[in-house]
């Protein structure tokens, strides 16, 4: 086993002595319970997790969905790259989600803006769809489609190499698709990839690196 339990653990005793919760010598990874708890992934607004270690290939097509809440206006939730220009970008900017792909000749971006008084930053739970098959890219918030006609018909490829930074990524990242460095701060749950037939549900206990993240535990309030 080479992944953290995910779970709450209190009254440890080791020959009788209670352990002091309290004041640990060292701590990585390890956040507080929550009296109530819901599923999903919490983000504490500083970090990230990466996933795939050995990179990401998006390529001509895939399917990403995902469900978030936040009370934040700003934040990354999702970006592949690639050492070139080629890759996508998932961020919450002024509120708006933004879909970024860059296939290799300019960047293009599907915006969603909520209608009104509605906000995707009410610390509800959204969901969402992006979608990018060869040239043509969409994004499906809560049921509501947005998508963005593409200039660059010719290219259809987003040759990505990196990992999958969700939630932020390091100050030391190339992120050609997002222009937010702000880490999102909130919950996400059933991250989801399909690249034709095959679907990947990622399990963030299974980051390679996680830093202010913190998997299967999400209060139930913000606190």
């Amino acid at each position: 086993v080479t992944h953290s339990i995910p779970a709450c653990i209190h009254s440890m005793t080791i020959n009788g002595k209670q352990l002091d919760n309290e004041s640990p010598v060292s701590i990585f990874a390890v956040n507080k319970c929550y009296e109530t708890v819901q599923d999903g992934t919490f983000f504490d607004g500083s970090g990230f997790a990466a996933l795939v270690r050995e990179g990401y290939k998006v390529r001509s097509d895939v399917n990403i969905t995902l469900e978030f809440r936040t009370t934040a206006a700003h934040g990354v939730l999702l970006g592949v790259s690639s050492a070139k220009v080629d890759a996508i970008g998932l961020e919450i900017v002024h509120g708006k989600v933004l879909f970024h792909v860059n296939n290799g000749a300019g960047r293009i971006t599907a915006s969603y803006e909520p209608r009104g008084t509605n906000s995707l930053c009410d610390g509800k739970w959204h969901k969402l769809q992006a979608n990018k098959s060869k040239h043509h890219i969409s994004l499906i918030i809560d049921g509501n489609l947005v998508h963005t006609d593409n200039p660059y018909v010719q290219s259809t490829s987003a040759d990505t190499n990196n990992p999958i930074y969700v939630g932020g990524y390091p100050a030391d990242v190339k992120q050609n698709c997002l222009t937010s460095k702000t880490s999102f701060r909130g919950c996400l749950r059933n991250l989801v990839l399909t690249k034709g037939q095959h679907t990947e549900l990622f399990d963030f206990s299974r980051a390679f690196d996680l830093r202010g993240v913190f998997p299967h535990s999400c209060p139930g309030a913000e606190h």
